[in-house]
């Protein structure tokens, strides 16, 4: 199981946006940048969060137990993620940053905050999954999360969409002056456009 592709099909997939755009109110246009920002940003999160040992504890924990999430099928589960867990990941993933990131990204896409975090709340549970997974199959400890976090994020690092990882980094940071709207229909555009 690749989740760098498992992802990407996702992100790519105007029929996953349309559902999900459907149980959030939101245009199919608008939940595609939401995931190719928001996946994004959750990874360089999780990757952040590993990088320290009691990070990399709490996240080995969280992984155990999702690992038998019922994964297999990506976009069944995402229609049907338990959203109160989404949201309580997003709060462990993000930190004090969780507000900042979701007005980030509602002022990159469109979508109010509530749609933001409906959305965020699926992908979480999502990621932890297909990490918990890979986990269980790699018999991994915490000390090889750091490596499994940082390889995703290295494959997105070196593929076509290494500028969203970019993104994804800025919109952790940013203290909400910063505009990266511009990059962000550039990179967005190409992607788009190549469906």
């Amino acid at each position: 199981m690749n989740i760098f592709d498992i992802l990407s099909n996702q992100m790519d997939d105007p029929c996953v946006a349309e559902q999900l755009g459907e149980t959030v109110g939101a245009g199919s246009n608008q939940v595609q940048q939401l995931m190719q920002l928001g996946l994004p940003a959750l990874l360089e999160a999780l990757n952040r969060n590993a990088g320290t040992p009691e990070g990399a504890r709490s996240l080995a924990r969280a992984l155990e137990q999702h690992q038998d999430d019922p994964v297999d099928d990506v976009t069944a589960f995402l229609r049907n993620a338990d959203t109160n867990d989404g949201a309580k990941i997003l709060q462990h993933i993000f930190g004090n940053r969780n507000e900042q990131v979701q007005y980030n990204l509602s002022r990159q896409t469109g979508l109010d905050i509530g749609q933001v975090v409906a959305l965020l709340a699926r992908f979480a549970p999502l990621l932890l999954g297909l990490l918990g997974r890979q986990k269980k199959d790699r018999n991994l400890d915490e000390f090889g999360i750091p490596d499994l976090t940082s390889s995703i994020n290295s494959d997105f690092g070196k593929s076509e969409r290494g500028g969203l990882m970019d993104l994804a980094a800025k919109i952790l940071d940013a203290d909400g002056d910063g505009n990266i709207m511009d990059d962000l229909g550039k990179i967005l555009g190409g992607f788009l456009k190549n469906r």
